[in-house]
Order: C-alpha cells, then sequence, then structure tokens
C-alpha cells in the first residue's frame, strides 16, 4: 500500500498552530482515556512541535490529533507521544492516516517510530502493529516504563511498553 493512496480522504491534515491549543486539549478531554495535560501544554506543544504532529479536521472541526516529536535520543526516530481521534471518527482508520501523513512529511529523517503503549490499551496496540504490518516492517515490544516509575497520584499508573516500528523503507512511507 502505497502513502499516496492511503491518505486519499475528507478529512483535512495539517500542522497544528499555537491556536489549536484549546481544540487539542478538548479532544483530549473527550476521550476520557489519555492522561490530560495543562491546556498550557498542548497550546506550546501545537507551536514548538508543529513540524512532528498533526491534526486532523474535519468539516473545519479538529476530530484527530497527533503529538510527536524526534527523539534527541535517537535521532532517526519519531516518538508518538498522544494519539486523540473524536468518538465520532473512531473505526476510521483515521489514526493510522495521520501516522502516515506524518511519516510522510519526515520521511528524510525518520526510520523508525516509537510510542509508549499501556498493557490495557488494545486500540493503542492494535495501532502500532498494523502500522507495521501497512509498512512491511518489524513491530519490537519491550518494557520500558513500570508503575513504580510514576508518582502516587491516588490511582496506580499501568506499566508502558515501548513498540518500536522500523526499519521504515521510504517506499513504504
Amino acid at each position: 500500500m502505497t502513502l499516496t493512496t492511503d491518505i486519499e480522504t475528507d478529512f483535512h491534515f495539517r500542522k497544528p498552530t499555537k491556536e489549536d491549543g484549546a481544540a487539542v486539549w478538548e479532544l483530549i478531554k473527550g476521550t476520557k482515556v489519555l492522561d490530560l495535560n495543562s491546556s498550557y501544554s498542548y497550546i506550546m506543544w501545537c507551536e514548538i512541535f508543529s513540524e512532528t504532529s498533526i491534526v486532523a479536521e474535519r468539516e473545519g472541526k479538529t476530530v484527530g490529533f497527533i503529538s510527536g516529536f524526534i527523539n534527541p535520543n535517537s535521532p532517526d526516530s519519531l516518538f508518538i507521544w498522544q494519539v486523540a481521534v473524536n468518538a465520532s471518527e473512531r473505526g476510521k482508520g483515521l489514526a493510522t492516516k495521520m501516522l502516515r501523513q506524518l511519516l510522510h512529511r519526515t520521511e528524510e529523517e525518520v526510520q523508525y517510530v516509537e510510542a509508549t503503549v499501556s498493557p490495557s490499551n488494545k486500540p493503542s496496540q492494535s495501532l502500532f502493529k498494523g502500522l507495521a504490518k501497512k509498512l512491511d516492517t518489524n513491530c519490537d515490544i519491550s518494557d520500558y516504563f513500570t508503575s513504580n516509575d510514576f508518582p502516587d497520584e491516588g490511582e496506580e499508573h499501568e506499566d508502558e511498553l515501548l513498540f518500536k516500528i522500523g526499519p521504515i523503507k521510504k517506499e513504504n512511507k
């Protein structure tokens, strides 16, 4: 499957700007499953990490967002921090389309996609395993953060597994 045919859609994909921060915060809040950070952090993220993040819109409404960055310890890796899709758009492959758009945009420097996923987050596990399959590459899963690494906030945080997808061949981006 090539990227150009995979991304044809009625969604509009673009780099976020600081003006998207509030809508992204609302989107993340609405998922009720992602860790919600401060509104300031999303405004800052959309401004500073716009090259490696993406907003998906339908009819002018923000319906998807991925925050990513080039890992300074692995400059050939795009680390995906959060993937959010509005409930009305789930099951339509939007998250995969956003990831493919980001890979297309960063194709010169990125050979791997990395993300941490908790063991109970089956949709994210399926997303990253499916991406590896579509890109015809490896998906290596290893321990990364344990629940003991997180502060005691009243609820125990799950372990986080590291998903590393790649190497990604340019013709598959």
